[in-house]
């Protein structure tokens, strides 16, 4: 398991990085760059609302079939079609829900029918991600690595064009870029609803009501778990569009939106730990099959990934914002630099959220894999009162600022519960040995990013100088194996 873990971890971290870089420091931020602040954080408060209800359209389902398809993968067939009607239901609520809502806390008509497009993008996104835990279910890992990728690379041709063919006149508005996801979730809907089909052959679509009882109460554990997530992952944007007066509030979305796209970016990689994770978790534990080397290898991979990009992304925070959001036409150097400043101190402080969230797809993961959901869903309601509580606080002091340090907070509150709570259970007792190297290498990648801000070079040189070195150091404290890496990356057996 740990040898095709690793390679399927690294077609994956492959594809992604080749694609999903280039899609959220490209082309979504030329749109937010396009359209300015106020415009993008419209769109982000209106998306980030659309989210928390995003439960609605799943009930906890995805994760639920993820887990039992890997563990009984003779069930595909009999519970594809039950399932599929079942989400169309939900779709429908889940619209409802969503629209009413919106009218109740005063959204206006423009609100309201951006909220409508994006709805139907995430019913969209619910499908393909449930297809898609299907593909993995049945541990089908490179199939389900290209169709992570397909989206987003519809998306970058068809805003490419949009934004730089010049067969566009007039400014680039916001909803063609909410236009462009709906025709690329189409496409890769119907791709992925290919391949599913041809695993689990004639399917002919009926709805069973006793089926769909007993799925959705096997599934409401995970709903509750993703629905407390989703609040206290995604709840930044629209209490500051909420909490903060007019005439500021879209304007400090959009410098949140501009440091949380980076974070974003980050997540959306560590995520796929994951998604691998999940299937190859779930089958090791029916087996009842140790799940330390794994669990140890995954963290050991993600906590010096993570920490590298964490730690410089904070000392070049300044840099890293002004090469991706230059100064705009009509903007004096003056505001240039407050712009830059703000969008900087909030960067940092998301990122250094960013290891804790990483860790949580690794403990997390374990945990949902062994049904330990209630303790995980009492830790994710503690995480969203903690952050409401802390919002409501800092926000309206410290604007955009005071809602990454609500997020820092509660990433790390949940983080370190989690871990303890894997620990307690599964008996993972790293050694010593392994936190010394651990506290070293911190010691060690603090220490040379600090440096190479001071010495007398161009700033990228000494970034990527850093970089190398930092990546060294992973081998050289011993945090990843190298000898032992290779033999499971040549090793062909599962």
């Amino acid at each position: 398991m740990q040898k095709r873990f690793v390679r399927n971890l690294a077609l994956l971290l492959f594809l992604n990085l080749l694609i999903k870089p280039f899609w959220i420091l490209g082309v979504d931020r030329a749109v937010q760059n396009a359209v300015g602040d106020a415009n993008y954080g419209f769109y982000l408060s209106i998306y980030s609302f659309s989210f928390l209800f995003y439960i609605l359209l799943d009930l906890g389902i995805t994760n639920f079939n993820n887990r039992n398809i890997a563990q009984n993968n003779h069930l595909l067939n009999k519970h594809f079609a039950g399932i599929a009607s079942l989400k169309m239901m939900l779709a429908v609520l889940y619209g409802l829900v969503t629209f009413l809502i919106g009218v109740v806390i005063g959204y206006n008509t423009h609100q309201l029918m951006l909220l409508a497009w994006v709805g139907f993008n995430q019913v969209l996104l619910s499908f393909i991600l449930y297809l898609r835990s299907n593909i993995s279910g049945l541990l089908l890992f490179k199939t389900d690595s290209f169709l992570s990728v397909l989206d987003r690379v519809l998306m970058i041709i068809i805003c490419s064009f949009m934004l730089w063919s010049g067969f566009f006149h007039g400014t680039f508005q916001i909803e063609w870029f909410v236009y462009a996801q709906t025709a690329a979730y189409l496409v890769t809907t119907l791709v992925a609803v290919f391949v599913v089909l041809r695993h689990a052959g004639q399917v002919k679509l009926t709805f069973s009501v006793p089926f769909s009882i007993m799925i959705i109460k096997r599934s409401l554990p995970f709903a509750l778990l993703v629905l407390l997530m989703s609040f206290y992952n995604r709840l930044e944007p629209v209490l500051l569009e909420r909490l903060l007066p007019k005439e500021i509030s879209l304007t400090q979305t959009g410098i949140y939106g501009r440091a949380f796209r980076l974070l974003d970016a980050g997540n959306n990689i560590s995520l796929l730990f994951a998604v691998l994770l999940l299937p190859i978790f779930s089958a090791l534990i029916k087996r009842k099959e140790s799940v330390k080397q794994l669990t140890q290898l995954s963290f050991s991979l993600i906590i010096s990934m993570t920490g590298i990009i964490a730690v410089m992304s904070i000392f070049y925070s300044t840099h890293i914002m002004e090469l991706l959001y230059g100064i705009q036409a009509n903007e004096s150097i003056l505001n240039f630099q407050t712009r830059i400043a703000e969008s900087a101190s909030v960067f940092r402080v998301l990122m250094g959220s960013f290891v804790a969230v990483s860790v949580t797809y690794i403990f997390g993961t374990l945990l949902t894999a062994n049904g330990n959901l209630k303790m995980l869903n009492i830790i994710a309601a503690s995480g969203v009162v903690l952050n409401v509580a802390v919002n409501l606080i800092l926000i309206p002091r410290l604007q955009a600022l005071g809602a990454a340090y609500a997020s820092l907070g509660v990433q790390v509150f949940t983080a370190i519960l989690q871990f303890a709570l894997a620990e307690k259970i599964f008996h993972l007792r790293f050694s010593m040995k392994f936190w010394i190297r651990l506290l070293g290498f911190f010691v060690f990648i603090l220490t040379t990013s600090w440096i190479s801000t001071h010495l007398s070079m161009n700033w990228m040189l000494a970034f990527v100088i850093s970089l190398t070195l930092n990546f060294l150091l992973v081998f050289i404290f011993k945090i990843l194996n190298i000898k032992e890496l290779r033999l499971l990356l040549i090793n062909r057996e599962s």
